[in-house]
């Protein structure tokens, strides 16, 4: 399916020094022996991505790849030395003061690794807190950020203070802060990483099923490959301020575009990212199919009724139409590692 494309960025840059601008000249850009001569540290260097509405979008790198530099440029949070941004066909970069305050009040949502809730305030004056600045009336308000709690699951803790919550559940608030105006895009910078493992894995749980139900355009900042294959439809992988590759989690096991990225997925469990449309063979010649099987099942989800089998399966794409088959050797070549193609 096609997504319509809500946010891109074109040849951004985001150059620290004294000299920044003038290496950014026409149509020139600086080299690594130019940003070392001059003393100019590049955060972010020539990043180009397109995000699609509905679409989760992860933008991963370890400490200092420029992940969370260029998620603030894309906010303007911080302004682009160079390059293009748009949001809905319109020019960020353009936008003045007062035109960025009401974009980000009324269709951007951001949420932090840390929580920045109000210590003095409630869990609903806090949720309540960007509808209040809005000028939104107190009934109006307190209803909407009433409905917010219930749906990340704080009912009954409306009235507690941010020191009487756990991390998880401050970060909840935070969450729920950042919806309560009904964004079109969310921003997270790393919001789960101050969090006990458990609990990480708790909250990117929440997070999956409140993008089932709300269906927000998200941009999500992580340094954790394991957390990004979790949660991503597509996944930009940077480094020293370079976007690597830009791929689908699948993509980026399957067919690493650098040894930098192949080191990250060299110890994932890819039966856990791996579909069965993914490893299918074309061959369609088995005198017998041991049934049919949907092509977005997860060989982890299908390996034991595979592996049990006398014969392949056949893998149906989403209209039901043939793709393909599967046969225990192939899945047992994804168990162990094994290359299958």
């Amino acid at each position: 399916m096609q997504r319509k494309v809500k946010l891109t960025c074109q040849n951004v840059w985001k150059l620290y020094g004294a000299h920044a601008d003038s290496l950014l000249t026409g149509d020139s850009q600086p080299s690594d022996a130019d940003l070392q001569r001059t003393n100019t540290i590049g955060a972010v260097r020539d990043a180009s991505l397109e995000i699609g509405e509905g679409e989760i979008y992860v933008i991963m790198g370890l400490s200092g790849s420029g992940k969370s530099t260029l998620v603030r440029c894309l906010s303007r949070l911080i302004e682009p030395t160079a390059g293009k941004i748009t949001f809905d066909g319109e020019d960020l970069l353009a936008m003045s003061s007062k035109q960025l305050i009401d974009l980000r009040r009324t269709k951007i949502g951001m949420v932090f690794q840390h929580f920045a809730l109000l210590p003095h305030l409630t869990v609903l004056q806090n949720v309540c807190f960007p509808l209040d600045i809005q000028g939104v009336d107190r009934l109006t308000r307190e209803t909407r950020a009433m409905e917010m709690i219930t749906t990340v699951g704080l009912e009954g803790r409306e009235n507690y203070f941010p020191n009487q919550l756990s991390g998880g559940q401050q970060q909840r608030v935070g969450i729920a802060r950042s919806l309560v105006g009904d964004p079109e895009i969310w921003f997270l910078d790393e919001p789960f990483s101050a969090l006990d493992p458990l609990i990480r894995r708790e909250m990117q749980d929440e997070f999956l099923r409140l993008q089932s139900l709300l269906k927000k355009t998200i941009v999500f900042i992580t340094h954790d490959f394991d957390e990004a294959i979790r949660l991503a439809d597509r996944i930009a992988v940077m480094k020293d301020g370079r976007i690597e590759q830009i791929a689908t989690p699948e993509q980026l096991i399957l067919h690493p575009a650098s040894d930098y990225v192949a080191e990250f997925t060299q110890h994932i469990a890819r039966e856990k990212v791996l579909s069965l449309r993914a490893i299918a063979t074309p061959d369609m010649t088995a005198r017998e199919f041991a049934g049919d099987l949907s092509g977005s099942l997860k060989v982890a989800e299908a390996a034991d009724v595979i592996e049990g089998a006398n014969a392949p399966f056949r893998v149906l794409d989403e209209d039901g139409t043939p793709i393909g088959q599967v046969t225990s050797e192939i899945v047992i070549d994804v168990l162990i590692g094994r290359t299958h193609r």
